[in-house]
């Protein structure tokens, strides 16, 4: 259901619980180390180099003094309370050093010692001890087995990763969140060496206590962040994630997220790294659509995408103008384009009759190829550009300039393309040139973001279209309204699974059971002919597997052979089942077939499904999946978004379906799910008949699983 204000509340102080790990103003270190390159040494030599303006606290029961600083011989002896505390001991001391600082009052703990619930079931006990020592004294714990927490904007470098003996982070307002500890610092060490400024890691480990989606959710609500990058392998608690996504579209700031584990191995492999559920990559899907969250496949796009959101500019309804030095260049972004669904529409033709006054060999349409003229006079750029953005209107513009902002008219170039975004400062402004990182910085402090290939320039900027219609997006209609839901005690039959389904407002075919073969013509001839009859059983869900279904029953004589021929094929192929009769139903005719189903994700609940039947959910798989429950304006937006649509919307002259009707099934079928608990584990309605507009929508068929 929408988010409460309780909910909301709960979530902020969640997310707010993390200021000690992430933005301390005193920090302990648990197995201080001496040696600067050891574990317990790292952070403080990093800190104390590189400006820290808080307390250091090192705990060294050997040693009077770590690295210049004072040491304590344990926390006990701490002259203060720290807000956070590195623990960097062994594993058989790391959980009495979280109860030790939980009796000081310490509300933080950085755990990197590993060893626990990623090893084995011994560890994982053990990890449980400390985070119940945690939680008795109202601290936070980030890991165990973690790399940690940097701001290189305060000088705070909780953590040991070798990547900052490279280089520290580039100053930006990008903030980096990830599972992993070695490949966020990847992902950190990537967005240095190109340039990208992102200060901000926090890297969560086992996630024993604190998730990615805890981390997520106070990088949203943070106001020195304006982008989030974050690496995740499985979401662990689905509540703090989704609020996080909440918050983060709410205060509309883009995440951008690698969601690894689609391949079989690769869900293997993130179970067995941070004993975490992956979950079903299509579910996972349409879970980051809902909250506008776009997906990166690569680390390359995910920074591609990242850096270009840092220019805050989100369209909408966005568009794509191009103007270019290569007539090439111009295709192969027209290319990517169409491929990704970014509208490149036609310049209109006053506007290109004006271009061809300027270049009489131009090409006008879109992309603009202004040709290497451009290049030789200069003056002709700012006229380009003026009626690519005036008159054409386009919320994006990508140029392409390959290699001239490199050479000796670069200085040149850049004074023309400063006083295009001066002028049109609302658009989103976007550069392909190959130049050295200092000219790069030159034209991004304009108001340009500089990618070298124009193909993932064009992927970046449909992005940013993404977020920008996510953000636009208003709360939508409320979920219908459903009766309270009461499931059986056992999975029901198709008959039983109707009733209940009827009483949310979900129709079905006209129907009757009918156990024996005179209440079976009779109900045939209530109905009218032709008749659909099915063997009635709760112990054969899938009817068709074994002949159970016929169709076209034309006569009183083929329901009476139909009886008895269903009731032989259901004692030789599951003579074991309870049979109650034959369920005998009008057969519908003049509808296109769809199915819609709801099956129970481990991590977010009840997900509904929608789709064609027949091959096309078999074979096409073009399905579409949202998590329940919603409203009828999701649920039409769902049907009219799966590639057979328009069999649905009147294509090649046929009758449109009634989409309202199905919509309206489609929400009250999820809201059933939804208030129907964990008990629920899956429907199926296959086949749904959408009849002709205005006719209404009917399951012929209904499997309710109670798990």
């Amino acid at each position: 259901m929408p988010e409460t204000t309780t909910a909301r509340a709960s979530a902020a102080s969640r997310f707010a619980s993390l200021d000690p790990l992430i933005a301390p103003r005193s920090i302990a270190v648990i197995g201080a180390s001496g040696d600067a390159t050891r574990i317990g040494g790292r952070p403080i030599a990093y800190m104390r180099a590189h400006g820290f303006k808080g307390t250091i606290l090192p705990v060294n029961p050997n040693r009077p003094e770590v690295q210049g600083v004072k040491a304590f011989p344990s926390v006990a002896d701490l002259p203060e309370t720290p807000d956070v505390a590195i623990v960097a001991v062994p594993a058989n001391l790391a959980v009495q050093a979280i109860e030790d600082l939980g009796r000081k009052g310490t509300k933080g703990a950085i755990v990197f010692t590993a060893g626990f619930a990623e090893v084995d079931e011994a560890g994982e006990r053990e990890q449980d001890r400390m985070l119940a020592a945690a939680r008795a004294h109202g601290m936070r714990l980030l890991g165990p087995n973690c790399l940690g927490a940097f701001d290189g904007r305060t000088g705070y470098y909780a953590t040991f990763t070798a990547s900052l003996d490279s280089g520290l982070p580039i100053p930006g307002r990008i903030a980096i969140a990830s599972q992993s500890g070695a490949y966020g610092t990847h992902v950190f060490t990537i967005a240095r060496n190109r340039g990208i400024g992102a200060s901000l890691c926090v890297m969560t480990g086992n996630e024993g206590d604190v998730t990615v989606g805890d981390v997520i959710g106070w990088m949203a609500e943070h106001p020195d962040t304006d982008v989030i990058a974050a690496y995740v392998e499985g979401v662990r608690e689905a509540d703090s994630f989704l609020a996080s996504l909440a918050a983060a579209k709410a205060a509309k700031k883009p995440v951008v997220l690698m969601k690894v584990g689609r391949s079989a191995l690769g869900t293997a492999a993130a179970k067995s790294h941070t004993a975490s559920i992956a979950g079903d990559d299509a579910v996972t899907e349409a879970v980051l659509n809902e909250f506008g969250v776009v997906r990166a496949r690569t680390t390359e796009e995910m920074l591609d995408i990242a850096h270009t959101a840092t220019r805050r500019i989100y369209p909408a309804r966005n568009t794509l103008g191009v103007l270019t030095v290569s007539g090439g260049a111009g295709v192969l972004i027209s290319d990517v384009a169409e491929q990704v669904g970014l509208p490149m529409p036609e310049m209109p033709k006053p506007a290109q009759a004006r271009l061809k006054e300027l270049v009489s060999f131009s090409a006008t349409r879109n992309p603009v190829d202004a040709t290497a003229q451009v290049s030789n006079d200069m003056t002709l750029i700012t006229k380009f550009f003026g009626e690519l953005e005036r008159e054409g209107g386009y919320s994006s513009v990508l140029a392409f300039f390959s290699q001239v902002a490199a050479s000796s008219r670069g200085p040149l170039l850049r004074e023309k393309l400063a006083e295009v975004v001066q002028q049109f400062p609302d658009r989103l402004h976007v550069l392909s040139v190959i130049t050295p990182p200092e000219i790069t910085r030159n034209f991004e402090s304009d108001g340009w973001i500089v990618h070298e290939d124009p193909t993932r320039a064009v992927v970046a900027i449909e992005a940013m279209g993404r977020f920008g219609a996510a953000f636009e997006a208003g709360p939508g209609l409320p979920p219908p309204t459903v009766p309270a839901v009461t499931l059986p005690a056992t999975t029901p039959t198709e008959a039983e699974a109707k009733r209940l389904l009827a009483e949310a407002g979900i129709d079905s075919a006209p129907e009757r059971a009918c156990p024996t073969p005179a209440e079976a013509v009779a109900a045939a001839e209530s109905f009218g002919f032709p008749v659909v009859m099915k063997i009635l059983s709760p112990d054969i869900l899938h009817k068709s597997e074994i002949g159970g279904v016929l169709l076209d029953v034309a006569d009183a004589a083929g329901v009476r052979d139909g009886f008895a021929t269903l009731l032989d094929r259901a004692k030789r192929a599951a003579p074991a089942a309870r049979i109650e009769g034959v369920l005998v139903a009008k057969q519908l005719k003049g509808g296109v077939e769809c199915i819609l189903g709801i099956h129970r994700d481990p991590v977010f609940g009840p997900i509904a499904m929608f789709g064609l039947g027949g091959i096309f959910v078999e074979i096409l798989k073009d399905v579409v999946f949202r998590r329940c429950p919603f409203g009828e304006d999701v649920a039409e937006q769902m049907i009219r978004s799966i590639k057979g649509a328009p069999l649905l919307l009147g294509a090649r002259g046929r009758r449109p379906a009634d989409v309202k009707a199905l919509a309206r099934m489609l929400a009250r079928l999820s809201v059933f799910a939804h208030q129907a608990g964990p008990r629920l584990a899956s429907i199926d309605l296959n086949p749904v008949f959408a009849m002709p507009e205005g006719e209404g929508a009917f399951a012929a068929d209904a499997v309710v699983e109670i798990g």
